[in-house]
């Protein structure tokens, strides 16, 4: 007698294995980025994410800082609220899915724990188990945002540190260790230097963002309290090196506009041009592990 299982049993053995393929499926297209504050990441990788976005990814961020202090004119209280919420309209633009903001005090990352700020992205990769993640690069030289630092020391160990090795307690709650196949290492807002940042042999590319650099723009250009705050900025600094500039007399919106327009296209175009592109960014990258060589897979035998 031939015993047949109850197709009840089949049923949710059939929809188990389903549900574990569409999980697997949803993770190797989803994409984390580490951010120190709103516009970081949309600078850096805006056109890069946009084309991920575009192949199908999903994309989330995680943003480490309030931006409270970035504007002018605005009390701690208002900032946060005008930036976060013209951060949230940017990410819509370019089609990220999340921000998942952690509201530490800008400025002020230097006075929370390294273990604390490495445990909450470790956390985050377990819950949202992404293929690729991108985090500021903390190798850089001369970074004078030092919240880049601070969330780019962290993030880098995710490359190694999110396994089951760390937070048992993550593990019992059902978010097992996970390992992130591609990190993209990016420099907030400058080219890098030659020779400078990444780890361990990373390789250094360029990604062509030109199809893409209009719809990155509109992105950084929904950032309106923080590109006032950085026109601004560029006018004390010209009158006060004896340099004042006509087009910045008032700061209207078509100047800081047109001014937050030419960095994000300088900024790209610079970089186009090292690489070959119209509009370029750049990352040091590291992906899959070298292939296991021919003359150890000629001797190997499976472990029964």
């Amino acid at each position: 007698m031939i015993y047949q299982k109850p197709v009840g049993i089949r049923n949710a053995i059939t929809a188990a294995v389903l549900c574990f393929a569409a999980s697997l499926a949803w993770a190797q297209k989803t994409v984390l980025v580490v951010s120190g504050g709103s516009g970081d990441y949309l600078m850096a990788a805006g056109g890069t994410l946009a084309k991920l976005i575009d192949e199908g990814h999903q994309v989330y961020v995680v943003q480490f800082a309030n931006d409270e202090k970035n504007s002018r004119g605005l009390t701690y209280a208002e900032t946060r609220l005008r930036n976060n919420e013209e951060g949230e309209q940017a990410a819509r633009m370019l089609g990220i899915r999340e921000i998942v903001n952690l509201n530490h005090k800008s400025g002020e990352l230097g006075q929370v724990s390294s273990n604390e700020i490495r445990n909450q992205i470790f956390a985050l990769i377990r819950y949202f188990k992404p293929a690729i993640i991108f985090h500021p690069d903390p190798f850089i030289h001369y970074e004078p945002d030092w919240d880049h630092f601070f969330t780019a020391r962290a993030a880098e160990e995710s490359s190694y540190g999110s396994s089951s090795y760390f937070l048992a307690e993550i593990g019992r709650m059902g978010f097992p260790g996970h390992g992130v196949r591609e990190t993209y290492y990016f420099a907030a807002r400058r080219p890098y230097r030659p020779g400078e940042g990444g780890h361990n042999g990373a390789e250094f590319r360029g990604v062509d963002v030109t199809a893409r650099f209009q719809r990155k723009l509109a992105a950084i250009l929904a950032l309106r309290t923080a590109n006032h705050a950085y026109a601004a900025s560029v006018k004390d600094r010209l009158e006060a090196a004896g340099k004042p500039n006509q087009r910045l007399t008032s700061l209207g919106e078509a100047q800081v506009r047109g001014l937050a327009t030419a960095f994000a296209t300088e900024l790209a175009a610079e970089i186009g041009k090292r690489h070959g592109f119209r509009y370029a960014e750049e990352f040091n990258y590291h992906g899959p592990g070298p292939a296991i060589p021919a003359h150890v897979r000629e001797k190997a035998r499976k472990i029964e």
